[in-house]
């Protein structure tokens, strides 16, 4: 099968597994052995796809007078696109970047999703087949920490999407010594406090860092779940909300309710203190990580899925 993917990337062809910066968009390209092209260049294509998966970027402006559609299907048999972020962070555009983007949704032959909780908005806004494109991480080349593990590492930083104040306040609770990533929409205020920002690294670098860390603390907003998948894979229990999909499987013993940060100070202050219960729920994240989010439980799913498309 020869699958096409489309993103804002500016880059072409095929991904090898060696890449050092091996985040979930590129995995899903390099474990399908698909093809990349930029977004804007797919009317430059002749070869011929059986499938086409766009994720469309957060500026949709850009793409208000490209015939995105007409392009894909020039091409490719069957086409699709692939959630990026939270099911509702589109509806923060204009109001005609909103029904261009609803438009392109209904014109899809599939759409992918990150989360249960996603497939149910989806399949509520369109008339169109939804399925799950699982979070993923290829493995090969992951170097890790030798020494022993200590602190927290949180998966955001204060602001909307990520929560990190939430995080934080789990985090103090299993150590004082705190980790965070640095995105775009970091507040220049929040380097004020006792936290240590990494600098923004590529994802070879960024286990490299994670696998330091003792604990994971994921209070955010359902998205991919890649930090919650990340720590899974390294034995490291993350705390996090059950809204998304790699917590409540990989860590089910450590998923709380959105917002109920009651009980997940509960699990913080149960974990800190029991290194018997600490080692059982490493064990079982990286049991479970084979069981459900290997590159090869990946790979048959989404085969199963286009060839039934």
């Amino acid at each position: 099968m020869k699958i096409a993917f489309f993103t804002e990337g500016n880059y072409t062809g095929k991904i090898p597994r060696n890449n050092p910066n091996m985040r979930t968009d590129v995995a899903w390209i390099c474990a399908l052995d698909a093809i990349h092209i930029p977004i804007t260049q797919i009317h430059q294509v002749n070869e011929k796809f059986d499938w086409g998966i766009v994720i469309i970027p957060k500026n949709k402006e850009l793409l208000f007078d490209y015939p995105l559609i007409d392009n894909m299907r020039r091409i490719c048999s069957n086409i699709a696109t692939m959630q990026e972020s939270t099911y509702w962070y589109w509806q923060g555009g204009t109001i005609q970047a909103q029904l261009w983007y609803h438009d392109i949704l209904q014109n899809m032959d599939l759409i992918f999703c990150h989360n249960d909780m996603d497939l149910n908005y989806y399949r509520g806004i369109t008339d169109v087949r939804c399925e799950l494109l699982p979070t993923l991480m290829i493995t090969d080349h992951i170097k890790t920490f030798n020494g022993n593990r200590e602190g927290v590492m949180v998966g955001g930083n204060w602001v909307t999407a990520y929560r990190g104040f939430d995080s934080y306040i789990i985090g103090k609770i299993l150590d004082d010594k705190i980790t965070s990533p640095t995105t775009g929409r970091m507040k220049p205020d929040e380097t004020m406090l006792d936290i240590n920002h990494l600098p923004w690294i590529p994802w070879s670098q960024w286990m490299y860092e994670l696998s330091k860390c003792k604990y994971g603390v994921q209070l955010g907003t359902a998205a991919a779940g890649t930090f919650n998948l990340n720590c899974a894979y390294l034995g490291i229990p993350c705390i996090g909300y059950d809204n998304v999909n790699t917590q409540k499987i990989l860590h089910p013993d450590l998923s709380v309710k959105d917002g109920d940060v009651k009980t997940a100070r509960d699990l913080a202050n149960e974990l800190a203190n029991n290194e018997e219960l600490y080692n059982l729920y490493s064990s079982n994240a990286k049991k479970n990580f084979k069981k459900y989010y290997s590159e090869e439980v990946f790979i048959n799913k989404v085969n199963k899925i286009l060839n039934e498309g």
